[in-house]
């Protein structure tokens, strides 16, 4: 425009390449590493009824997780978006530990829970017993078998939260949980099929006491998420339909009170359907013109005219007292729920490190040293939690343990 011209347009006019093709050209080429989003696959009242599912399935969850884990838990408002594989490897670049949750009634589909690896460490240290410090070494089977327990528990109070909501049985199948190195995928459908595209992201803030401070994912198919709105719109649209308002009844008549000089204001007509005669004393029959027009007595109270009530029977309260041991004994009713659940009982002699190379140079006859010694007492683990100490004895021809010390 100010009669100048550019390198660009310069080196452009020497090799005779039309400079503004390639800048065109250009701005229709993403950049790497990015992907085209279409918001218009999800409505604005799509994403704000998902994340006010999302809301109400979180804060059953989290009450859930504070019942396992003994700490305060507070799992923010979520933020829903669109999403493709990309945006997930730039916010989880490390291992993390992915959750499948399917479910089988009520609802057709399936949904992945991601959580990073320290959180997942600090919170089965919490249900083991721990403190929630001991987050050293690596994620094993026994990690993720805690936290497969801890989210069928959570998800499963949330299926219980969207049933009430949506108003019909929603239920869910134990959740897989597998620890995913994200950077070794490069497009997600090798881990879900629909996380080839474009998916709906959930983002919640999840804080356990001053512990864990992060963010956690829930990933839900496009089809999927449409149908958890259209059921839980459909509901509140049935909800809002107000019903028919039932018929007001005439309410009974009181006995009328035995006879007296005045007539009884409360019996005469004030707007309600008309009293049955029947229902009064003959005794005052005298004292009523039965000849006079009916009064409108709409107005609220009669001027001039005291009001009388009838003759009632007042008597104090009275409540049963309850004994100290109602909490004990409520406690053994509790307790006697769930007597019958089975529980795994491991006992263990001693546990050790080897590096890989020993591992591979194991063979028949190989002695591993344990970390016990000889008439230490051995450890007694229910579902994985130590719970007492004890002594290997011979049963006629089978190994057992003799407890002797109950660990608090």
């Amino acid at each position: 425009m100010d009669g100048m011209l550019s390198q660009d347009e310069i080196n452009a006019l020497l090799s005779g390449v039309d400079t503004t093709a390639d800048e065109s050209a250009a701005e229709e080429v993403p950049a790497k590493g990015s992907a085209v989003i279409d918001d218009s696959l999800l409505s604005d009242i799509e994403r704000d009824a998902i994340g006010e599912v999302a809301n109400i399935s979180m804060g059953s969850s989290a009450t859930t997780l504070y019942s396992l884990v003994n700490r305060k838990v507070n799992i923010t408002t979520p933020t829903v978006s669109l999403a493709t594989w990309e945006n997930v490897l730039e916010e989880y670049e490390k291992p993390c530990v992915f959750i499948q949750i399917k479910y089988t009634v009520g609802l057709d589909g399936s949904n992945i829970m991601i959580l990073k690896e320290h959180d997942v460490k600090v919170i089965t240290d919490l249900m083991m017993g721990g403190d929630g410090s001991n987050t050293d070494g690596e994620l094993g089977e026994l990690h993720l078998s805690a936290i497969s327990e801890a989210m069928n528990q959570m998800m499963g109070s949330a299926a219980t939260s969207l049933s009430t909501m949506l108003g019909k049985m929603i239920d869910i199948s134990p959740p897989e949980a597998s620890l995913v190195d994200l950077t070794a995928y490069k497009s997600g459908g090798d881990i879900a099929q629909f996380l080839e595209g474009t998916f709906v992201k959930i983002a919640f803030r999840m804080e356990i006491d001053d512990l864990v401070d992060s963010t956690i994912m829930q990933l839900y198919p496009i089809d999927f998420a449409k149908e958890l709105c259209s059921t839980f719109l459909g509901s509140q649209m049935g909800e809002e339909t107000p019903a028919p308002a039932p018929a007001a009844t005439a309410p009974t008549p009181a006995p009328a009170p035995a006879p007296a000089p005045q007539m009884d204001m409360s019996q005469m007509n004030m707007g309600m359907p008309q009293m049955d005669m029947s229902q009064m004393n003959m005794g005052m029959m005298p004292q009523m013109n039965m000849g006079m027009p009916q009064m409108n007595m709409g107005m609220p109270q009669m001027m001039g005219m005291p009001q009388m009530m009838p003759n009632m029977n007042i008597q104090p309260a009275q409540f049963q007292s309850f004994s100290n041991d109602y909490n004990a004994m409520q406690s053994q009713e509790n307790i006697g729920l769930i007597r019958d659940v089975p529980l795994e009982v491991t006992v263990e002699l001693g546990r050790t490190s080897k590096s890989i190379s020993d591992i591979l140079d194991f063979a028949p006859g190989t002695i591993i040293e344990l970390d016990k010694i000889a008439g230490e007492p051995i450890d007694v683990l229910v579902n994985g939690k130590f719970v007492a100490k004890g002594e290997v004895v011979v049963i006629e021809e089978s190994f057992g343990v003799r407890v002797t010390e109950i660990i608090k």
